[in-house]
């Protein structure tokens, strides 16, 4: 592509709606292509696929199809070399595969665990395996992790029709799952984590599923909202940790929803209400239980984190505060103290993604808007 002859740093992206999931396409012939979930506080949601042109230097919307609910995740399958279908997943109340092509976008399948039931137990995030793409990891409220296997069945006019099925689930915590993401570990298929609201960090293992191990726990037993693997090397993760409050005094029986970056919603009756900060907390798992970096720049609730996929040790949050920060942690166990690089934007920072495929490039969303910054 001719953009970087023309060094441009920033691109911007304005949806007609507040934006909160995104995620960077991986194809090799799809190059600065993003997807974006809305955030609307009602049932109908949508999802658009967007694109940087080549000759205007603009971002274009190419298709816009309707989500119900907002997205909790948004993922494109992990193909690099393009040998799979162009495939999309969400996470909501279900998850959802999405078949994408020149002109439309429909639903492949929809996988629900639950068909005994009219209610689901909405899903937090999930995570697609970068090294066997049969595989999709989903984490629940319900204190479940379930295990999807994706079947592409043969080829019917000229489509090959995709399905899923339940692999495995397991009771992963004592209380919500809020996140869960597959290690490049022993072979990067088997190996998984996850993070929920009992303050701990687990690691799983599909050949070993009658324990798990836990990696860290909360001092506090504060939630710990996202996590979030080293690319390159599979010790380190880093996650997300609720700490500090803020105390505001509201009239009596009022209900305050509060959403925070894992759609962890807390209601709360009568007089006091407590809001939350978050900081970053970087883990060894050859050292359990201790943190070996803390990342506290940020001055408001952290939403993303996004490790660099060329470098084992640089990382990127984003917090309400309005910014977006990189962090070189080569010199841990010693205290990190400031990043090296430091972003404004213009409202809080909803998302952040760092592209795997093209590294020189980080994107960030807030309010309606959408953000690529040449790093």
């Amino acid at each position: 592509m001719s953009l970087h002859g023309k060094r441009k740093e920033i691109y911007k992206y304005e949806a007609p709606w507040t934006v909160y999931a995104m995620n960077w396409s991986v194809r090799p012939d799809k190059r600065f292509r993003l997807a974006l979930g809305s955030f609307v506080e009602e049932y109908n949601n949508k999802v658009q696929l967007v694109g940087l042109e080549e000759e205007s230097s603009e971002f274009v919307c190419r298709n816009t199809f309707d989500h119900p609910y907002p997205t909790t995740k948004i993922m494109w399958i992990p193909d690099t070399k393009g040998v799979y279908p162009d495939l999309l997943a969400t996470s909501g109340d279900y998850l959802r595969i999405w078949r994408v092509n020149d002109t439309e976008t429909r639903l492949e399948c929809l996988l629900n665990n639950n068909k005994n039931s009219d209610f689901c137990a909405p899903l937090t995030s999930f995570d697609w395996n970068e090294v066997d793409p049969n595989l999709l990891g989903t984490s629940s409220i319900d204190t479940t992790c379930t295990i999807w296997g994706l079947e592409t069945g043969q080829v019917l006019g000229r489509v090959n029709l995709v399905s899923g099925h339940v692999k495995t689930q397991l009771i992963a915590h004592d209380k919500e799952v809020y996140d869960i993401a597959f290690s490049r570990a022993g072979g990067g298929r088997d190996m998984f984590a996850s993070v929920g609201a009992d303050g701990s960090v687990r690691m799983f293992d599909l050949r070993h599923l009658e324990h798990s191990t836990i990696i860290y726990e909360d001092p506090q037993h504060h939630p710990l909202l996202r996590l979030c693997w080293n690319k390159q090397d599979p010790n380190y993760l880093a996650t997300m940790a609720m700490d500090g409050m803020e105390v505001s005094l509201l009239a009596p029986f009022t209900v305050l929803a509060y959403l925070s970056s894992s759609f962890f919603m807390s209601l709360t009756f009568g007089y006091l209400i407590l809001f939350y900060f978050c900081q970053v907390v970087i883990l060894d798992v050859r050292v359990p239980c201790t943190p070996v970096a803390r990342l506290n720049n940020h001055r408001a609730c952290v939403n993303g984190i996004a490790w660099a996929p060329h470098s084992s040790c640089h990382i990127c949050t984003a917090a309400d505060d309005h910014q977006a920060l990189i962090w070189d942690i080569q010199q841990m166990p010693r205290a990190i103290e400031d990043p090296i690089l430091a972003y404004t934007a213009e409202g809080e920072i909803n998302n952040v993604q760092w592209a795997s495929t093209q590294p020189d490039w980080i994107a960030i969303c807030y309010n309606n808007c959408l953000e690529i910054l040449r790093v």
